[in-house]
């Protein structure tokens, strides 16, 4: 459990609608459960999870199924290891969304290859760095 769940829900309710998807959910399915009744949440991990009411996906973020991430507002993660943070990143890339990696403690991988426009959020107790989506080929 983290701290910081509600008021990283809390901005997302905010500021994205539509489909969210939360990458590596694991044992913290937290920030998912406070979504679920508001947007159309999908949660995927590289091993099989139960968090019932949740939409799981078993998928490696190495090896995506784009799929599950099509037409996704925003993809996020709370905690992820910095080595999959790459990977992340050109996922939510390729299906034009934005990127919320809430890290444990300082990790935060370079990102800029896919994200020009980040910044890091302080949002009440919570957090993160926010990577906006922004083609670039359309300016």
């Amino acid at each position: 459990m983290i701290s910081d769940d509600g008021d990283i829900a809390e901005y997302i309710l905010n500021n994205y609608r539509n489909k969210v998807v939360e990458i590596g959910v694991g044992n913290l399915p937290q920030v998912a459960f406070l979504l679920k009744d508001k947007l159309d949440v999908t949660v995927t991990d590289i091993n099989e999870q139960k968090h019932n009411g949740i939409r799981f996906y078993r998928d490696d973020i190495f090896n995506p199924d784009i799929g599950i991430y099509e037409s996704a507002s925003l993809m996020y993660s709370i905690r992820p290891p910095i080595d999959l943070q790459d990977a992340m990143a050109k996922t939510a890339w390729d299906v034009g969304a934005d990127l919320i990696i809430r890290p444990f403690g300082n990790e935060r991988a370079d990102l800029r290859k896919y994200y020009k426009d980040y910044k890091l959020v302080n949002y009440k107790k919570a957090r993160f760095y926010l990577y906006r989506f922004a083609d670039i080929t359309s300016s």
